[in-house]
């Protein structure tokens, strides 16, 4: 076979969800198959170092454009040009008039179920990002051979949109990264502790001003918290803006808990076990996800995790984290008190977490997709 892969954005050096799932794909399929010919087609950016060529996978760094150009037009001639017999769309989109059989992604379709662009919460960029697939998804879906999806309850809400009637559409696990472990090497611990300034005692919450990740309420909730509790802790996230920050905290009536809050800036994804491990409490309450791999990670790192009781957080978390109602900050403050309060579910969390995260590898999730390949080309070769 001769499998393209669409990675248009993992050369970027701040690569988040969906990046980091098409660059763990590939790297495994790398591992596993050294017989099929692959090209791997990206946009050029500043990190061109985080994928090697190997003898059956080439890099094919495409111009063309802002994403819709490049994805419309530059992917599908450069596939076509290439003789791929299938293409794999990795991030939600693909193009509407590809001559190559696609195998769609579809990580979530939250998009699809509300129009955002006019509503308060997230950037101009994610809104236009919504509205794009919004137009491009319907169209992809009905052509790809198979459209794969990250868990059974995302599996579900499609399926009830799209209304399938064939096997089309099937759910394969995420994985977490094996280097997610509890890091206890001093040195490291503090190394990383003096990179990032991590404050002493601290709550981790990989929020961003995207309104499924809930951070009004995660900040509502450690300002109840700090409040009623003689242990203050800080809150740490990542890559978040100033501005927004203070803004949020302006619109939620607590300015004054910008003293607790401590930003790192952007962080490798090398880097997170030595902050997660730090940690006191992950805290992942979202809205909304089709996934939500940081809970594996904060799992991986015996980092007792919050996260909610909607979508698919309770079928990730598979018992091994506390859940709570992610629109009521009172009761993830409840549950921050009840994990601080209680040594015993503290370990036990600890230890169910670790336990749990090991049943989910992406060589586990690799192998699935390299059967859907299999699967794909039989079908279009009959």
């Amino acid at each position: 076979m001769k499998i393209g892969i669409e990675a248009q954005r993992i050369f970027r050096k701040k690569k988040h969800g969906m990046d980091m799932v098409a660059l763990e794909l590939i790297r495994n399929l790398q591992q596993l198959d050294s017989v099929n010919q692959y090209f791997v087609f990206v946009k050029p950016d500043e990190d061109p170092d985080c994928l090697s060529e190997t003898p059956n996978f080439k890099i094919i760094e495409l111009g063309g454009g802002p994403y819709p150009t490049w994805e419309q037009f530059a992917l599908p001639k450069a596939a076509r040009k290439l003789g791929c017999d299938i293409l794999h769309c990795t991030s939600n989109t693909g193009p509407l008039r590809s001559k190559v059989p696609l195998v769609t992604t579809l990580h979530d379709i939250i998009y699809l179920e509300s129009i955002s662009l006019f509503k308060k919460g997230g950037t101009g960029y994610q809104k236009l990002g919504n509205m794009y697939r919004r137009w491009v998804v319907p169209g992809v879906i009905k052509k790809s051979k198979k459209v794969i999806t990250v868990s059974e309850f995302e599996k579900n809400r499609i399926n009830n949109f799209f209304g399938f009637d064939d096997d089309r559409l099937v759910a394969v696990y995420n994985g977490v990264g094996k280097h997610f472990r509890p890091v206890t090497g001093k040195e490291t611990l503090e190394s990383i502790k003096q990179k990032y300034k991590l404050p002493g005692r601290f709550f981790f919450f990989l929020g961003n001003t995207d309104p499924k990740k809930n951070t009004p309420n995660v900040l509502r909730a450690v300002a109840l918290f700090n409040k009623a509790s003689d242990q203050k802790y800080k809150l740490v996230m990542l890559d978040y803006e100033e501005t927004a920050l203070k803004s949020t905290l302006i619109d939620i009536g607590h300015p004054e808990l910008r003293n607790d809050i401590h930003l790192t800036g952007y962080v490798p994804n090398i880097d997170l076990p030595a902050i997660i491990s730090q940690a006191t409490v992950f805290l992942y309450p979202s809205l909304r996800e089709s996934f939500g791999i940081p809970i594996l990670e904060g799992m991986a790192c015996g980092v007792p995790v919050i996260t909610a009781n909607t979508s698919s957080m309770p079928e990730v978390a598979g018992g091994a984290a506390l859940l709570v109602n992610p629109s009521k900050p009172e009761e993830i403050t409840a549950a921050i008190q009840r994990l601080i309060n209680n040594d015993v579910l503290y370990a036990e969390l600890q230890k169910k977490g670790v336990e749990r995260a090991r049943q989910f590898s992406w060589e586990a999730m690799t192998k699935e997709v390299l059967k859907i390949y299999e699967s794909v080309f039989t079908s279009i070769k009959k």
